[in-house]
Formats: C-alpha cells, structure tokens, sequence
C-alpha cells in the first residue's frame, strides 16, 4: 500500500471514532482526548530526547486535552464546535494536499517543509471556510461572515501548527514523531494542526464567553 492509500485507510478509520467521541461528550470523550494526550507527551520524549524541551511536551499535550473538553462542555453547542474544528483542520489539510499537487507553484517555507505550497495553502483555507459555513447551517442560523472569518483564523492557525510541528522535527532529526499511525505517523504528526486550531478556537471563546460560555464565545456573534 502506498502512503497516499495507507492514509485514506488511516483517516477512514479514526476520523468517525473522533466524531463518535464528541457526540457522545462526557467521560467517554475525555477518555479519547487524554489517550491523544498522552500518546503525544510519550511521542514528544521520544523526539526531544531528555533535553530541555520536556517542559513544551507537556504544554503541548495539555493544550490537546484541555482545549477539546473547554470547548466540548457545552450541552447546546459543544458537539457543533467540535465539528467545526474537525471540518475546518481536515479541510484544510485536504484541499492543500492535492491542491499543491495539482496546481504547484511557490513553496510555503521550503527550509521547514519542503513540499507546502503557497497554493495548497490557499486553496485549503478557502475550502475550509465554505466547509465551516455549510457545517454550522446544518445546526441553526449562525452568523455567516463571522464563522467564514473564523475558519480563516483557525485554517492558517492549523498549518502554522503543521509548520511549528516540522520545524520540531527538523531540529531533531526526525522524520516523523512515531509510527503509530499508518501513512500518517504519529498521533503528534496526524494532530499538530487541530493543535494549533483547537488552541486559538479555545482562547478566542474564553476571551469572548468565559469558561462556562466559551463555546458560546466562539460561536455566537
């Protein structure tokens, strides 16, 4: 199987799990994040080594549990915050990926990441705005405008997530964080994005809405 093939499969199988876990919210989508989060700490050892990177490990993987379950706690719109993410990081990471292929052109940041283009990243925000549109009139009247800006915001945010998490990689020396996930490699390299996404999605809805209302403060406009 090629890689292309072996992520599809990848994708095929944990990507209805993880909406499976934020449907049914509570302990069970706790239990989903926490695994995630310490799939990512050991992954994270693993790539630093014992130096003094350790300490980012741990913000790291703390950020991914507590910024899905800040967001998730919300009886009325958590599940759609969660969708939403979902749809804007995977769009994203879709579109760019065969939209770069296709279309070529300039690099993103070729030193970082030698196969990202400045295409790919276009067309993969785009595509993830008109994803996070659609998805959120499928749960109610939101304000248009408002969600299309922030599935800008939270598109570049993921492939700055996927750039930070190369340049990490780079400085150690790896190729990919584990090989714990087929075609994809390890949980870090399949969640740097929603990392980075899920992260400014979270500090936006607790600037806006506080911790009881930051799903409100996110979505709600």
């Amino acid at each position: 199987m090629n890689n292309l093939t072996l992520r599809v499969v990848s994708a095929a199988v944990l990507a209805p799990i993880a909406i499976y876990a934020a449907y049914l919210g509570g302990w069970v989508f706790a239990v989903f994040w926490a695994a995630a989060a310490v799939a990512v700490l050991w992954e994270w050892v693993k790539l630093v080594k014992g130096s003094g990177w350790m300490v980012a490990g741990i913000f790291y993987a703390g950020v991914l549990l507590m910024a899905p379950l800040v967001l998730r706690h919300d009886a009325e719109l958590g599940f759609l915050a969660m969708i939403l993410l979902f749809a804007v990081v995977w769009t994203t990471d879709v579109f760019a990926y065969f939209a770069g292929r296709a279309i070529g052109g300039p690099k993103l940041l070729p030193a970082v990441s030698p196969k990202k283009t400045w295409s790919g990243a276009v067309v993969g925000t785009a595509g993830a705005m008109v994803a996070a549109v659609l998805v959120a009139n499928l749960f109610g009247s939101f304000n248009r405008t408002a969600i299309a800006a922030i599935a800008l915001l939270l598109s570049v945010m993921s492939q700055l997530g996927d750039l930070l998490e190369s340049w990490i990689k780079r400085r150690f020396g790896a190729k990919d964080a584990s090989q714990l996930i087929p075609g994809h490699g390890g949980v870090m390299d399949r969640l740097d994005g929603f990392w980075a996404a899920a992260l400014v999605a979270c500090l936006i809805g607790l600037l806006r809405g506080g911790f009881d209302g930051a799903t409100r403060g996110l979505l709600v406009w």
